[in-house]
């Protein structure tokens, strides 16, 4: 098992341990029949659109000579931090059973290049192959069981942890950003539209 799907799985692990430690339903308890607020299906499909607009924000906002910049010479670089986000979209949805498109060898995609309309390219194609998956999913689909992974990790799981890995990257880029003095472009407009509001007001 490579070093990057460890973590990933352990995550499922633990989520497993936790439903089977959970306390079996007794037959006096009172059944809620209500329709569930939360779609999982939608809002995952939300936050990851979200984010991967700031990855390419980001990107696009980044000097090119940073490209290459790491905090530290065992640290991925901000090119290798976009690029491991798109390898993650295939890795991680294919523990579900998603097939990675022909062409794509997302083993070799973190360090294939650090041009950044190519790696703006690569996020752009595999936050396409994601949003088609989940769309693709049903209800049914996210409760499918996934013995491989835990017993009762399921489909639902593998779409938790790719929004979770890509909450940690995004931060993770953002860390980057801050320490070159670069301010992320949604922020610099969050700023923007603050003082044009405090102008308005005097």
């Amino acid at each position: 098992m490579n070093r990057l799907s460890l973590p990933l799985v352990l995550v499922l692990l633990g989520l497993s341990a936790v439903a089977i430690a959970a306390p079996a339903p007794r037959a006096d308890d009172p059944v809620d029949h209500t329709v569930p607020s939360y779609d999982m299906k939608a809002q995952a499909l939300l936050d990851l659109e979200n984010m991967q607009k700031k990855f390419v924000d980001l990107a696009k906002a980044l000097p090119a000579e940073k490209m290459t910049w790491r905090p530290s010479a065992d640290s991925r670089s901000f090119s290798e931090v976009f690029l491991h986000v798109s390898a993650e979209r295939y890795g991680i949805l294919g523990m579900m059973g998603a097939e990675t498109p022909a062409g794509v060898d997302r083993k070799t995609l973190e360090k294939s290049t650090t041009d950044r309309t190519r790696i703006v390219d690569e996020l752009n194609k595999s936050w396409e192959f994601a949003q088609k998956t989940i769309k693709g999913m049903s209800n049914a689909d996210f409760a499918k069981l996934l013995p491989k992974l835990g017993p009762q990790a399921n489909a639902g799981d593998v779409v938790y942890i790719l929004v979770a890995d890509a909450h940690e990257h995004l931060g993770q880029s953002i860390a980057y950003a801050r320490e070159n003095g670069i301010v992320p472009p949604w922020t610099v407009e969050t700023q923007k539209q603050a003082a044009e509001k405090k102008a308005e007001q005097k």
